[in-house]
């Protein structure tokens, strides 16, 4: 039976509230907020089936760089369906998943290699953990088993990801199932103290992880961070100096460090990888998301040459066991080999920051509202705090549902309002949206119906 695409938006709600449970969504709620019903896309545009449009604002939970039905990707995965859609990678291999990891590795120049493939963010924050744990067994220090994340920290909801995941609402229900691990300050520019800067704080943060690193690196396998940017926290943003003096102490307690790059890679900081604004490699790097440019669903971990060579034996069991069927799926290896191409045709990073700008100066009226605090932009990240006392309890349910009556498909995180575009801002198109987020903002903080039932903070 062929799929329809057509109907009223209202039909499409109550299909699928009948027939499918929606990700980070208590489905009691949904009734009263049902899912938006998208039939196309086209550039920064969603559009429902009634014909109404909106701007991503969140580049659909934050994968998409280019627009969506980007011509070279979707031209790049046409020529791939021709050729070879998919096969395994155990005893096989394709060109699209050998292209990418060198050219990959070659952005690190050549300091990490051998991409691992897999479907998603938190499976590769899982081979990553499992790396780690496993190299150390394989150089006879099977005591390494403990990992160290920072507090507020998101990498993901399996229980691996999950053990070094520091948000209450996605943990606590699992605490019983997960590994003990350790949590230490968050760099987080806006806990400054009093006269203290983001590089003080930067430095406070490090000097509590030396503390935990000089008491247990005999036990210690790895710490991950989110480089410059934790999403989930809030996008909770720090200087580079954290990194910097985190990959000093690793080195010296000898601990690997993984950065999950997921969210913040491919470009999104102003850097291709984030880690680059440091001056330094991990052990691990951790990609998803933005790698394939919101077409398709691919991870990657890329490591070390000397992690690699320690798995090397007669030994099968020594080898790195871990698999999975889509691993190195030919055709989301071509789609973001076409995003690749596009960053080395273009000077994207260059672009970005030009436009970054422009919507900087757009942003400048919202910028002075007193009801507002904490300012901050990334790269192509700019995130505000509504002050306590005017969020609400169910400000971001509030704001999303303002947002989609001002054109924007936006969701909050907590009292965090984000926007994290796709890489097509122009100037006109950025004045438009500043405008648009200060209507909704208005309609958010004013509407006398809003509902004070407290909520969580989910992204």
């Amino acid at each position: 039976m062929t799929a329809s695409h057509s109907g009223s938006n209202a039909d499409w709600q109550r299909r699928s509230l009948a027939s499918v449970w929606h990700p980070c969504t208590q489905m009691q709620r949904a009734a009263s907020v049902p899912p938006l019903p998208i039939a196309r896309a086209q550039g920064p545009w969603l559009y429902d089936y009634e014909g109404a449009r909106y701007f991503d604002c969140n580049s659909s939970w934050w994968v998409n760089l280019f627009g969506h039905a980007d011509p070279g990707i979707t031209a790049a995965i046409k020529d791939q369906l021709d050729q070879l859609p998919h096969v395994m990678l155990a005893g096989c291999t394709h060109a699209p998943a050998v292209e990418l990891a060198e050219r990959l590795s070659a952005r690190t120049g050549a300091v990490l290699g051998h991409a691992f493939y897999a479907s998603d963010g938190a499976s590769a924050v899982e081979i990553a953990l499992k790396m780690s744990f496993h190299y150390w067994c394989n150089l006879g220090r099977g005591d390494k088993r403990e990992f160290v994340c920072l507090q507020h920290g998101y990498h993901g909801e399996t229980l691996g990801a999950l053990s070094v995941t520091d948000v209450q609402v996605f943990r606590d229900a699992y605490d019983p199932l997960l590994l003990r691990s350790h949590q230490v300050m968050s760099p987080d520019a806006r806990s400054a103290l009093p006269g203290e800067d983001a590089v003080g704080v930067a430095r406070r943060a490090a000097a509590e992880l030396e503390q935990l690193l000089a008491q247990r690196h005999g036990q210690i396998a790895a710490l991950i961070v989110e480089p410059l940017v934790q999403g989930a926290a809030g996008m909770a943003m720090y200087h580079p100096q954290y990194l910097e003096l985190a990959r000093e102490l690793c080195d010296r307690y000898q601990v690997h460090l993984i950065a999950d790059e997921i969210a913040v890679g491919c470009g999104r900081t102003g850097s291709f990888f984030a880690c680059e604004q440091a001056a330094i490699w991990p052990d691990f790097i951790c990609l998803s998301k933005g790698i394939t440019g919101g077409f398709l669903p691919l991870s990657i971990v890329l490591s070390r040459d000397a992690i690699y060579q320690a798995f090397l034996s007669d030994e099968v069991a020594r080898g790195f066991l871990h698999s999975h069927s889509y691993t190195g799926n030919a055709l989301a290896c071509r789609a973001a080999l076409a995003v690749l191409d596009r960053f080395d045709r273009e000077d994207l990073l260059a672009h970005n920051e030009l436009q970054a700008r422009a919507l900087d100066r757009a942003l400048e009226p919202l910028r002075a509202d007193p009801r507002l605090e904490h300012w901050r932009r990334c790269g192509m990240i700019w995130a505000f705090d509504v002050k306590p006392e005017f969020a609400g309890g169910r400000f971001a349910e509030q704001f999303h549902l303002a947002g989609r009556l001002h054109e924007l498909l936006i969701r909050p995180i907590g009292r965090t309002v984000y926007l994290l575009p796709p890489y097509v801002l122009d100037e006109p198109l950025g004045r438009w949206l500043a405008q648009r987020l200060g209507a909704t903002l208005e309609q958010a903080l004013e509407s006398p119906d809003a509902d004070r039932t407290p909520q969580p903070s989910v992204a």
